[in-house]
């Protein structure tokens, strides 16, 4: 990340799924030296980081501002440790934005069971993980935002899935997002790892008034 990062808004790291160890050893090297920054504002982890605490404690020191975890199937909510919330809503820029990790959602990452959390939430923006599998989706005015699994960590629920990111073994293309937000504007960066290398790509969209959203609905 180049010192030019500032002038596309707040930066929030939405990053998730890393299973470390039971499912994964580390992040990508190419992962590791992108997040080795001071440019990130706010982090929204989807939860099930993993048992490491080194990797516990690297999630926590990544955001400049906030950090937001919330608690996925892996974590224990028994530890004595004050157990992760299962959701929690903040505001960036003009979005109000929800996170959760997606394992409530039945059947996995269904658009009308997500569309109902967001209206629970009130959210313009909501993030959640489970499955492992990154994607960008609008309905009906609101974006709903899967960061996948940082590590590619398998997923049982996927094994035969011929969804795209996702390997036979049910192992999946490690990603994460970084997004920038300036008022009501949003420019997503999706991070892949390819072949051992960060391969990037882009997203921008823009919060809708409510005429627009009443407008969306109706064509529906």
């Amino acid at each position: 990340m180049s010192d030019e990062d500032s002038s596309f808004g707040e930066l929030v790291l939405l990053i998730g799924d890393m299973y470390i160890p039971e499912r994964a050893r580390e992040l990508p090297l190419c992962f590791r030296e992108l997040l080795n920054t001071d440019k990130i504002g706010t982090v929204l982890c989807t939860g099930n980081i993993g048992s490491s605490k080194e990797m516990q404690e690297n999630v926590r020191v990544m955001g400049q501002q906030s950090i937001y975890v919330v608690r996925g199937e892996l974590e224990d909510t028994d530890s004595e440790d004050k157990p992760l919330p299962e959701y929690i809503t903040c505001k960036v820029g003009d979005f109000r934005i929800g996170l959760i990790h997606g394992h409530q959602i039945t059947p996995q990452g269904d658009l009308e069971a997500l569309s109902m959390w967001q209206r629970k939430l009130d959210v313009d923006i909501l993030v959640y993980g489970s499955p492992h599998v990154h994607g960008i989706t609008e309905h009906r005015g609101k974006f709903f935002i899967n960061p996948g699994s940082a590590t590619g960590a398998y997923d049982p629920n996927l094994l035969g899935s011929q969804a795209t990111g996702v390997r036979p073994d049910g192992t999946t293309t490690p990603a994460f997002m970084l997004m920038a937000v300036q008022g009501s504007n949003a420019v997503v960066y999706v991070y892949q790892e390819i072949d051992g290398k960060a391969d990037v790509g882009m997203s921008e969209f823009k919060k809708y008034s409510d005429k627009e959203e009443d407008d969306t609905f109706n064509k529906e």
